[in-house]
Formats: structure tokens, sequence, C-alpha cells
């Protein structure tokens, strides 16, 4: 029997559990081997999911190596998760057996605290996590490169039919990281100028998403060779090389917004700089030093940094629907399940363009 504890139902006996089958590291070495674990019985309102694909965030290479200090050995990571449902709870009623689902960052939350009721459970203080969280019960969770998974069915979107399900996966995490604050600060209207800062996982992405907005997009990166790609092969309006005096002068006070993935130290003020009076500077990377700021650039203007998490549910399933109208995938690189570590060796190195996306239902049984 399933019980609901903390917002996430746990099985109450060993016998209510199933067999999993997943990779896991089991040190700070982040080196993923196989895993054999169990997952809860499908509850009454629990959607099962037959795991087909599972992107590849950044953060899970942060997570095996223990690099943010509270990584829960063994872990199995993995948020950006596509499937089909295999089994429904008798009071599931959105989804059924064969629809095709996806699982994003978040399978637990108090639902009961103003967050939660906002449908912002991203900010729900007792949220659980897909992976590396722990339950009420004292459970670890355990994420998507593994062949199964057991949800409530209010933490489970609805993929469109249309989306390619390998290339959609990251959206469940890097999607929602950028479309939610860009639709909360209003940096979702047509003709309004949206700056991205770097072109990654989650830069690539909010390219496509302004442009399908209908704004001005354009792409802020140290690297010059990035230019061809941003412009040429993502449809972003123009590129700015940040170490560029005369370039990043020339771009003073033209954005209504600024979304800034990146993680390595760098420094905020020439990026206040591109703003319009009361504009926004979107922090959504997270770097592992502290960052310095003028407070100074800020005042002259009214311009304001934020940061934003993820997004909550209702805002992740309209994210996908639009993704869905609009045919926004990302840019992937699909590998086998062997070939995680290596892929995990070229993420450090910053080698992939622009995520890579595991191969589960194919490839996760022979791996290794």
């Amino acid at each position: 029997m399933a019980v609901t504890q903390n917002g996430v139902k746990v099985a109450t006996t060993e016998e209510d559990r199933r067999k999993a089958f997943g990779l896991a590291a089991r040190d700070n070495s982040g080196v993923l081997s196989p895993f054999h674990f169990s997952r809860r019985a499908n509850g009454e309102d629990d959607v099962t999911i037959k795991i087909l694909y599972c992107g590849i965030c950044h953060s899970d290479l942060h997570q095996l190596k223990n690099e943010w200090k509270n990584t829960i050995y063994p872990c199995v990571p993995g948020h950006e998760i596509v499937g089909v449902v295999t089994e429904i709870g008798s009071k599931v009623a959105k989804f059924k057996i064969g629809d095709k689902a996806g699982v994003g960052c978040l399978i637990g939350s108090c639902h009961s605290c103003e967050s939660c009721n906002q449908n912002e459970e991203n900010y729900c203080s007792k949220f659980v996590l897909t992976y590396n969280s722990v339950c009420a019960d004292g459970a670890i969770t355990y994420g998507g490169y593994s062949d199964k998974i057991v949800v409530d069915q209010h933490f489970v979107v609805k993929l469109p039919e249309n989306l390619a399900m390998d290339k959609a996966a990251p959206l469940l995490c890097a999607g929602i990281t950028v479309y939610s604050p860009m639709k909360n600060l209003q940096l979702n209207e047509p003709g309004k100028h949206l700056g991205v800062v770097g072109l990654g996982g989650l830069g690539h992405v909010a390219v496509k998403f302004g442009k399908a907005f209908g704004m001005k997009v354009t792409v802020i990166s140290t690297s010059v060779k990035k230019r061809e790609e941003a412009i040429d092969r993502l449809g972003a309006d123009e590129f700015l090389v940040s170490s560029d005096p005369l370039q990043m002068q020339a771009a003073m006070g033209t954005m209504d917004g600024i979304i800034d993935t990146v993680s390595a130290k760098h420094d905020l003020v020439p990026l206040i700089a591109l703003l319009k009076t009361k504009g926004w500077l979107v922090m959504i990377g997270i770097p592992e030093h502290p960052l310095e700021l003028s407070v100074g650039p800020l005042l002259f203007g009214g311009k304001t940094i934020t940061g934003s998490l993820i997004g909550g549910i209702k805002d992740t399933q309209e994210m996908i629907d639009f993704a869905g109208k609009h045919n926004i995938t990302a840019d992937i690189e699909l590998i086998s399940a062997d070939y995680v570590n290596k892929a995990m060796e070229r993420l450090a190195k910053a080698d992939v363009r622009y995520r890579f996306v595991i191969d589960i239902g194919n490839t996760l049984n022979g791996a290794f």
C-alpha cells in the first residue's frame, strides 16, 4: 500500500515496492555504474512511466561529484525525463496508459503553503526533488537514469504528440528554467529586446523561446566563434562579444531584460549597463563562487537583479504546450547508456552542443 507523506507517495512495506534498474554514482568520483533498487507501487494518484529518454543537465555533474556538498550516495541523477505511461492510479484522470509524459525537477511539495497555492511549487520550502532528495519517511529519491519512475500525477506533464521525445526531454529543466522568468517578468512580449548571456544548454533554448515570443534577441558571449551559430542556426538577431568594450558600449541601454545562464564567475556591471531603465537581469546559473556587485548601476536607472529557479508545474505544462505549438526542441546529442561517463567528461569541458540525452529505452539494459 502506498501512502502520502510530505506530498510524496511512499510504499509502506517492502512487498509494495517494485524492482528498478539504473545508473548510480557511489562516491564523489562521479563514476556511474549499474544499480539495482526499488520504486514504490503505483498509488491511487500515481502515474508509472517507462522512461525512454533522459537529458543530462549540468547540475547532474555537480551532484555526482558532490560539488554542492549535499549529494546523497548512491546517487541516480536525471530530471529531464520523458517516457510512456504504463500504469495509472484509480484517481488519475488526465493520463491514460500509452500517453507520452514527462517529469522535471520536482516530484513533491506540501500543496498547502502560499507558494503551492500560487502554482509555484518550485518555491515551496518542503519541495522534493526528483533525485538526491529525502522523502518524509527518509527514503531517497532516484532520478531518470533508470528504467521507470512512479510519480504523483500532479508533477507529471503531458507531452505534445508532435515533439520528438528525445529532443523534448531537456525542456523539462532547461525549457522551464528560461520560460518561467520570461513569462513572469513580461519578457515574452513581441517587440521587446531580450539579451541571453551564454550559449549553452540553457542559452540556446532561451533564444528559441525569445524568437517564438516575437522578441528581438541578442546573444552575449565571450566567444566570437559562437556568432555564426547564434545568428545563422538559432535565429538570434544580434551577437555581442562581452569582452569587446566598443560593442558593449554601443548596446548600452537597449535591452528590456537579460537572461544570464552563466555558472562561472563573471562581471555583472557591464550587463547591467545594457539594460533599459527599469530593466531586469535574471540570474538562472549558479556560480560556484560569490559574484561582486556595485549597487550604483542599479540605482541609476531603477534596474533589478533577480533570480529564478526552474518553474511551477502549471507553467511547465504551459511551456511544453507552447513548445509543441511552435515546434521548439533542444539541440541534442543522443547517446547510449554505456557512454554516459564519457559524456560527463565532455560536459565538464563544455564539449556538447547543446545537451546530451541518454537513450534509456533502447540502451540501458545492455549498459556496461
